[in-house]
């Protein structure tokens, strides 16, 4: 947990001003210095990153950073002038200032230029914000031509490459947004501004501009690639906890489940179906009318013993996560107490009805409005009713939808909403962060012994360190959405921000007519799961139609069997997951990783956005077009049936610069090439890096079910290769307090040696003796979902070094 708090940061005019200027003043953390009535100033955060403050001459300001919870380290720097030019050197990055026209430029500790200010690219524009006298900034920025980035948060527009647009910043439902971008060359610059915000890529500049801010204030950053410049991000903005085992399951939701009884229901027919589990999800309305909306008590009739109800679950062995929202109806205690401290905004929000009934009758207004997640006193407010009404019951997570928040029927006079830090105008993007944050930070308070997990709809840069999980919100379904999900989450995790996911399946069903008896649907459907087992959460949801499996007919039908199987996978790699996570919190690493965090030396790699590493061994590759269906023609009325009598195929770009085994097959194929698979539907396609080593957990319902005591160990020959195997509690935060084991195994291939190093560490309840099967990969042997028919050694660890021959 971290208690830092934000960093502020006082700027006064202290230079002389003047046309042509050329002084400046040397700072603890860098220079200040007038030119041309703006004011600059550079400080070196750290040796690698440095922050750029800009403000008109004779304005003073206080700037406290919601994202930002890095205190500025001493840094070791050096200055020299040259006539107009003043050079700033760290030993990891170059700075220089134009001391004529304010033109700031990086470059690397060699010379390589890595980004420009555009000459005379900043501006200040007067703004009046609700009585307040402010600016509207502007700051432009010259990229290579051909050069690639990435980031901006979750866009639904499909690109990887993040050039040639424009992007208007305020956060919705299905985009959330980051000022922040990373580039090819390794370099990335988070521009920290809350308010509405516009990104614009054209032929002659990069820009951000916002509506609101009392100065220019961007973060520049150099990590060399793509996982160095999140190293870089989150160092400036905070560092990823990790999750419970049990949340890298399979999760089924739908909206909504309308009992207890239903909904512990659908636990126990997975259950008696044999097909894993580990979460499910109660939706709204468990609090009854809209007028108690978000009440954070169980007071509709239906949900009749909520103890009960959770103790179901956790006696079926399945956890449970419960939705919350950010705004209150008016006869809910929360709403009359958030009343009280003026902490409740006056805007539409959903639901704008009392009346259930679509659509809305507004003869009823529902007068639910959204909170003030900004006042530390209603942060208290929403958890004190939410401990004592959800999270005593042993709650297991939460489902904080709304996160944007909805915001209906905009008015610009909406946005002069007062907030505890101003207009809401002001800090517009980071309500999500608020409120993540509140929630995050007030359960870590009461207890250590159940890790925070929050499932959200929106994001903030920052947000990563509190233990949130982000979806891409209520999209359409449809397979263009399928495919925009890909470079969407990727794009997300390369802002810092690791875990994210979407509802498989799209949340409304609008383009299909028949629901789930529309034959492209159920393709899809199988389909964007098995896209969701390659995803940090696994989660089944939408309107429309319910997705449990058994929706999708029975054990032998096509559809189905290829949902189990998927979810089976998913449950087998989490050996490999959990590591995954491990190296998420302890490395700073990714679980989703864009093409051009491997292979950034591949120009054909860098624009894919239908493929991705899941972690450092696994290429997936999602399909994410129609294939098996046969269109009838009656009359006006057209049909589509299921097709399975042809087995099609899909394309598939294997990155240059190591080889890859088909993990279905075990056929090697070499890097650099367009590979033609085949992909019946319950085949998609997934590659393993050659050097990767694998472990495979057990079969199992549920994800703690059975110990790791008898792994599989598949070794993908053709280079050396490493993997850490994590293992902990599972579930508690012991593990910051070095409570967790590192197995450490390593293979030499052109010695054929896989080494299984000593144990590191321990933790209550560690395994002391197991087995590691060990199989060398080749075509036909230890591939796909099921267990190796014979391992090439059997091995028996006891914590000691262990040194196998292959």
């Amino acid at each position: 947990m971290n208690n830092k708090l934000p960093v502020i940061i006082m700027l006064t005019s202290v230079l002389i001003s003047g046309a042509n200027t050329r002084t400046f003043q040397k700072t603890e953390m860098g220079v200040k210095s007038s030119i041309n009535t703006i004011k600059v100033e550079i400080q070196f955060y750290n040796p690698s990153t440095v922050r750029i403050l800009k403000s008109p001459v004779g304005e003073t300001f206080t700037k406290e950073s919601l994202s930002v919870i890095e205190a500025p380290q001493k840094t070791a720097f050096s200055i020299k002038q040259n006539k107009e030019e003043l050079y700033l050197k760290s030993q990891k990055i170059h700075v220089n200032l134009n001391l004529k026209n304010g033109k700031i430029s990086f470059f690397t500790p060699s010379g390589k230029p890595l980004l420009n200010e555009k000459e005379a690219g900043v501006a200040f524009t007067d703004f009046n914000d609700a009585g307040i006298k402010t600016f509207s900034v502007y700051q432009s920025f010259v990229l290579d031509e051909d050069e690639a980035i990435y980031g901006l948060g979750i866009l639904q527009k499909g690109n990887m490459v993040q050039r040639s647009q424009k992007v208007h910043m305020v956060q919705n439902n299905t985009e959330d947004f980051i000022p922040f971008f990373q580039s090819v060359k390794g370099y990335g610059l988070f521009w920290d501004n809350y308010s509405p915000t516009v990104f614009e890529d054209g032929p002659e500049s990069t820009s951000f501009s916002s509506e609101v801010g009392d100065c220019v204030d961007y973060y520049f950053m150099y990590g060399g690639n793509a996982d160095g410049v999140i190293a870089k991000m989150r160092d400036l903005t905070g560092q990823v906890p990790m999750f419970p085992l049990w949340t890298f399951g399979y999760f089924q939701s739908k909206e909504r489940y309308k009992s207890q009884d239903e909904t512990v229901g659908v636990v126990r027919k997975y259950r008696e179906l044999g097909v894993p589990l580990d979460g499910i999800i109660q939706d709204w309305q468990y609090w009854g009318n809209n007028y108690l909306w978000n009440a954070m008590e169980f007071l509709n009739p239906e949900f009749y013993d909520p103890q009960k109800m959770v103790d179901d679950v956790h006696n079926l062995n399945a956890h449970m996560i419960i939705s919350i929202w950010n705004s209150f109806g008016p006869h809910t205690k929360q709403y009359k107490e958030l009343e009280k401290i003026s902490a409740l905004m006056d805007f539409q929000t959903w639901p704008q009805s009392g009346s259930e009934k679509w659509p809305p009758n507004m003869d009823y207004p529902s007068g639910v409005r959204v909170y003030d997640p900004y006042n530390p006193k209603a942060r208290d407010i929403y958890w004190i009713y939410l401990n004592q009404g959800i999270f005593s019951l042993g709650m297991d997570g939460w489902w904080m939808d709304s996160s944007e928040p909805d915001h209906l029927q905009f008015k610009p006079s909406d946005f002069d909403n007062k907030t505890y830090l101003g207009s809401f105008r002001k800090v517009r993007n980071a309500f999500p962060l608020m409120t993540v944050g509140g929630l995050s930070d007030h359960q870590r308070s009461v207890t250590s012994d159940k890790r925070v997990f929050i499932l959200t709809r929106s994001a903030f840069a920052g947000q990563q360190r509190y233990g949130a999980n982000t979806w891409s919100g209520d999209v359409v379904a449809s397979w263009e959405t399928l495919r925009n999900q890909i470079s969407a989450g990727l794009n997300f995790s390369l802002c810092g921000i690791p875990y994210w996911n979407s509802d498989i399946g799209g949340f409304f069903l609008w383009n299909f007519r028949k629901k789930l008896d529309d034959a492209d649907y159920r393709e899809l459907y199988a389909r964007w799961l098995q896209f969701g087992t390659f995803c940090p959460m696994m989660r089944s949801h939408g309107t429309d139609a319910p997705r449990e499996i058994y929706q999708f007919g029975n054990k032998g039908d096509k559809v189905y069997n290829a949902i189990e199987k998927f979810i089976n996978l998913r449950y087998r790699l989490l050996p490999y997951i959990y590591s995954t996570s491990w190296d998420v919190t302890a490395n700073q690493s990714s679980m989703m990783r864009a093409l051009v965090m491997d292979f950034a030396q591949d120009e054909q790699a860098l624009d894919i956005n239908d493929q991705y590493m899941f972690g450092k061994s696994l290429l997936v590759c999602p399909v994410t077009r129609p294939m098996y269906l046969q269109m009838n023609v009656h009359g006006n009325d057209t049909t589509f049936v299921e097709d399975f009598s042809r087995i099609k195929n899909d394309q598939v770009y294997l990155p240059k610069g190591t080889d890859w085994y088909d993990f279905w097959t075990g056929e090697k194929y070499t890097g650099g090439q367009t590979l033609t698979k085949e992909t019946p539907i319950d085949i998609m396609p997934l590659y393993v890096k050659a050097g990767s080593i694998l472990p495979l957990g057990p079969k199992v319902q549920y994800a703690t079910e059975k110990k790791w005591d008898n792994l599989e160990i598949r070794i993908y020959p053709g280079a050396d290769g490493e993997f850490v195997l994590f293992e902990d509690e599972n579930d508690n935060y012991n593990y910051e307090n070095g409570q967790f084991s590192l197995m450490t195994f390593t293979c030499k291939a052109a010695k054929n040696v896989l080494t299984i190093n000593a144990r590191k560490g321990s933790f209550p309840g560690m395994l002391t003796e197991r087995k590691f099967n060990i199989v060398k990969v080749a075509a036909g042997t230890g591939t796909g979902i099921d267990a190796a028919k014979k391992y090439d050694k059997v091995v028996t660890y006891t914590g000691e070094k262990v040194v196998v021959k292959l």
